[in-house]
């Protein structure tokens, strides 16, 4: 579903870094994943939690698709670890 959820993510680059969070928003939305738009270039398989910031819930998620540099930022595509079906606050 086409869906622009603001979320924030946070993830870390290597073994005993502090994480970094960035604030980005999604493209479409799905009970498995999105496809997010991100300030930063991510790679694959990297680990990450998504946190929704209309509804404050978090999850774990793994960048399985590189996408393109937009205007806007990186087109990722993430998968959610353990998906739950209202996460997105849409009815999918």
């Amino acid at each position: 579903m086409n869906s622009r959820v603001p979320v924030s993510i946070e993830w870390l680059e290597s073994r005993g870094e502090r994480p970094h969070r960035e604030r980005a928003h999604t493209r479409v939305v799905n009970f498995y994943g999105c496809l997010l738009v991100s300030p930063e270039a991510m790679a694959l398989d990297q680990r990450l939690v998504v946190t929704n910031l209309a509804t404050q819930r978090s999850i774990g998620a793994v960048v399985v698709h590189q996408g393109n540099k937009r205007v806007d930022g990186w087109e990722l595509g993430v998968e959610l670890v353990n998906p739950a079906m209202d996460f997105w606050g849409v009815e999918l």
